[in-house]
């Protein structure tokens, strides 16, 4: 195994990871989860294609904090080509080109130097259909040679460890035949959600598949899909006996789900208090990073923060309209 590789397997296990969620997990939300023990946080999904043509708004997505190491970026295409410029770029192989200093905080283009992430992630795995129609996505588990094309470019630009997200079943292929037209490449670690390509985000989760899926796989194992509690955490754990899972929508609003599956307390809310608390943390940091254009974005966090509360639509209602950090303050406190 790479010497770079090496993080995946100094992790404690369980590992427990902030899935990649695009328009949600960005620094800021990968912080907050940090914070509350997230061990392995990934970017949001990026587009090999747009960094290979046009990088830049990509790259200020791809932005991210010492803070969140060990931090891998996710990438989603349909031509090896594209991964193997866009592995290029973010590795310091291809020169970052030369951009106007418009972004409100500093990027990589910006004199500050190029932080290098600690890993590579392919999608294959997202079911949208915009992703989907470009031949990427969960898409790409039926072409197993394509596939595999996709994984030995990255492979080949970086000495970074390369991971891969999948899901129980494309169309035709499922995990454990995508697994296995795979076995002898060096991948890292995988994360497998327990649906199908059919079902998207819903549905029961086949938990048998990832728990199958080491008979094909030597590395890293996260289960992923359903987590939505405490115990929805460790009986995945349990019936998988994967590495670690990896948690997406069940994080959304509550990013203390992360130390309450690892200290196993079985909380049922938190206080009103702790709640606002978190969510203003959460908003200084995005107004800090974006400015107003991260409140607006921030808007969508505020509701799921405040879901469940008793005066929950009441408070959804003002917080849809909000432009500045000082009236979040106002609305919450």
């Amino acid at each position: 195994m790479k010497k770079s590789q090496v993080f995946w397997q100094k992790l404690n296990k369980p590992i427990f990871a902030l899935a990649p969620m695009a328009g949600v997990a960005d620094s800021a939300f990968r912080q907050i989860c940090k914070d509350f023990g997230a061990d392995v946080v990934y970017s949001e999904m990026a587009s090999a294609t747009a960094l290979a043509y046009n990088p830049k708004k990509t790259l200020e997505l791809l932005e991210f904090s010492k803070k969140e190491r060990p931090y891998v970026v996710q990438l989603f295409g349909s031509k090896p080509e594209h991964f193997a410029q866009a592995v290029k770029l973010l590795t310091g192989k291809k020169q970052v080109p030369k951009f106007s200093k418009t972004s409100p905080h500093p990027s990589p283009s910006q004199g500050e130097g190029v932080l290098l992430p600690d890993g590579i992630d392919i999608n294959f795995g997202c079911p949208v259909k915009k992703v989907q129609k470009q031949g990427a996505g969960a898409v790409l588990m039926d072409d197993l040679k394509l596939s595999r094309e996709i994984i030995e470019a990255v492979i080949k630009n970086t000495k970074l460890p390369i991971s891969i997200k999948i899901r129980s079943k494309a169309k035709n292929n499922g995990a454990l035949k995508f697994l296995d037209y795979m076995r002898d490449l060096e991948i890292a670690a995988m994360m497998i959600h327990g649906r199908t390509l059919a079902q998207g985000f819903s549905g029961e989760a086949d938990w048998k598949i990832i728990k199958k899926a080491r008979n094909y796989f030597g590395g890293i194992i996260l289960a992923n899909g359903g987590i939505n509690t405490v115990e929805d955490g460790l009986e995945l754990l349990k019936k998988t006996g994967a590495d670690g899972v990896g948690i997406a929508r069940g994080v959304l609003g509550k990013p203390w789900i992360f130390d309450e599956i690892k200290k196993q307390r079985f909380v049922k809310q938190k206080t009103k208090e702790e709640i606002f608390k978190t969510a203003l943390k959460h908003a200084s940091m995005t107004e800090k990073l974006k400015g107003e254009v991260g409140i607006r974005e921030m808007r969508k966090h505020l509701c799921w923060y405040v879901s469940g509360l008793p005066n929950a639509r009441e408070l959804r209602q003002k917080l849809v309209g909000v432009e500045k950090f000082s009236e979040i303050k106002k609305i919450l406190k």
